[in-house]
């Protein structure tokens, strides 16, 4: 079930191989619980879902000890995808819907992961400060740009400076005309995965 994940990212170690794969059993278990992703789509989780998160680790790979909050992260997406391809970050995810986080942190601690926190709750009631807020289509962009740009500290560490990092699809016309002085960089996913789900995704990237 991996062959889609170790098509783009072949240097993978065991443990994270295992934790990949471990993906593909938990999530459809959850799902017959907790309905967090579309029972319609179940069936494409590697793609649609694991690999769709993975895009950010096409467009940068962080240094060791970066910080991210998933901003309505679900039931764990692309937090997780991403604390398992970077288990030297740390990773704080956020979403208002109680059972949503109690699917998220189950698989988190059932594969092992360490480098992960969650919060059951409002971006507003989040004190802390990170390099990144990452996010895959859970508001309109100008919304999310704003809630955003308190929780990113402005020290930047790594090659591209902090902000916030987010997989959208469609046209962002709309989305980025309420964006007063932000610059918006965008980026097609199919640039990156040859899959026909890509066609049309986008990576958005707001340096703050």
């Amino acid at each position: 079930m991996t062959d889609i994940i170790t098509k783009y990212f072949p240097g993978l170690n065991e443990l994270q191989l295992k934790q990949f794969e471990a993906l593909g059993v938990m999530y459809p278990m959850w799902n017959e619980r907790i309905n967090v992703i579309s029972r319609r789509d179940i069936d494409n989780l590697y793609v649609n879902h694991i690999l769709h998160s993975l895009a950010i680790a096409k467009f940068m790979t962080p240094v060791d000890g970066t910080t991210f909050i998933d901003l309505g992260c679900g039931g764990g997406f692309p937090g997780i995808p991403l604390a398992i391809m970077w288990p030297h970050c740390s990773f704080h995810l956020i979403d208002r819907v109680g059972k949503k986080i109690t699917v998220a942190r189950s698989i988190a601690e059932d594969i092992g992961l360490e480098n992960v926190t969650f919060t059951h709750g409002d971006a507003a009631e989040c004190k802390q400060r990170v390099d990144f807020v990452v996010s895959r289509a859970v508001m309109r962009l100008d919304e999310l740009v704003k809630i955003s740009r308190r929780l990113v500290s402005r020290e930047s560490r790594n090659g591209y400076p902090n902000g916030l990092i987010c997989l959208k699809g469609g046209d962002m016309a709309d989305e980025s005309r309420g964006l007063k002085g932000a610059e918006v960089l965008e980026y097609d996913l199919n640039n990156y995965f040859s899959e026909p789900f890509f066609e049309t995704k986008k990576l958005v990237y707001v340096p703050f």
